[in-house]
């Protein structure tokens, strides 16, 4: 659905930065072909910009020489490529059964207010994203989140409060 959107508004292909391209190059020599290496280039370009913007994905279109659409239909579907802005850290907020046994909405509840965010959203400021995810895969250590690519363990008010002083930007 998203492909025909772009498609219809004109939008212009970013042109991948010479990083970007030699990084999806070295990908394409690991896979069959260029239609495989279409998710790992949407994880290059995200770790350059951040996000996957819809001119970037023309890009990677274009560069790859694959519909948009299929690439649109991974990005989609994979809930860690980001199709709009996040902040400078993402939260990942395990939303399984197991973390929910174990204390994870009173967990959620303060993020919510300490954050004065709720899933999905993004800090005024920008340093923060909130996003659900269906497993950490961590459950004997539940509640837990990720903050980037750090995991937290046995959640608690005051070590959520520890780790968001840990990422907070310096005003």
């Amino acid at each position: 659905m998203q492909a025909s959107v772009i498609a219809s508004t004109a939008t212009q292909a970013r042109k991948l930065c010479a990083e970007e391209i030699k990084e999806i190059e070295h990908e394409m020599q690991l896979y069959p072909d260029k239609q495989a290496v279409g998710l790992e280039a949407l994880k290059i370009v995200q770790k350059h910009q951040g996000w996957v913007s819809d001119e970037s994905l023309l890009g990677i279109s274009k560069f790859l020489d694959i519909p948009v659409s299929d690439l649109e239909s991974v990005a989609t579907f994979f809930n860690l490529v980001y199709r709009q802005p996040v902040g400078r850290n993402v939260i990942l907020f395990c939303n399984s059964v197991s973390c929910w046994i174990m204390g994870s909405e009173s967990m959620r509840s303060y993020i919510n207010g300490k954050l004065d965010i709720d899933f999905g959203g993004t800090t005024d400021n920008g340093d923060f994203t909130f996003l659900p995810v269906p497993c950490l895969g961590d459950c004997d250590h539940a509640p837990v989140m990720m903050v980037g690519d750090d995991l937290h363990r046995n959640l608690t008010e005051g070590k959520v409060d520890e780790i968001f002083s840990e990422y907070k930007s310096k005003e």
